[in-house]
């Protein structure tokens, strides 16, 4: 059996269903499907519900789509980056989005303000390490 993408592996998962309508009503499917390799910072559905009330309703709107695509490619980086390979390092890397992201891998990795709960999922596309908040542009 072929590894998933990381759209599949995301939807097979079952803690992603936030992330993957998010993905889809901000039309990255498509992208996330790509050939990579990507390294995606997947906010499990709890850490959307983190958000103010009303914040992920307010996004899914179509006009906000824009907006929508540009959180979620914050939370990609191009090339697929493993948890040992950050290990013991503070790192900034540039994400799909365009700004970047502070990870501090000394102290277990935090992504932005952001904990990495489960690391290194394997997909055909890339890694994904799974996240307990959403990450917000600073920029």
């Amino acid at each position: 059996m072929t590894q998933a993408d990381i759209v599949d592996t995301a939807v097979a998962a079952g803690q992603f269903n936030t992330l993957v309508a998010a993905v889809q009503a901000a039309g990255l499917v498509d992208t996330l499907k790509g050939d990579g390799p990507f390294t995606v910072f997947a906010p499990v559905d709890s850490a959307f519900a983190g958000l103010p009330h009303g914040e992920l309703e307010r996004l899914l709107m179509p006009e906000n789509r824009h907006e929508l695509a540009g959180i979620l490619t914050y939370h990609v980086v191009p090339g697929a980056i493993t948890s040992d390979q950050l290990s013991g390092q503070i790192l900034s890397v540039e994400t799909v989005e365009g700004s970047s992201v502070l990870i501090d891998a000394t102290d277990g990795v935090r992504v932005g303000n952001a904990q990495v709960v489960q690391a290194d999922i394997a997909t055909s596309n890339g890694i994904i390490h799974v996240v307990d908040r959403v990450l917000i542009p600073t920029g």
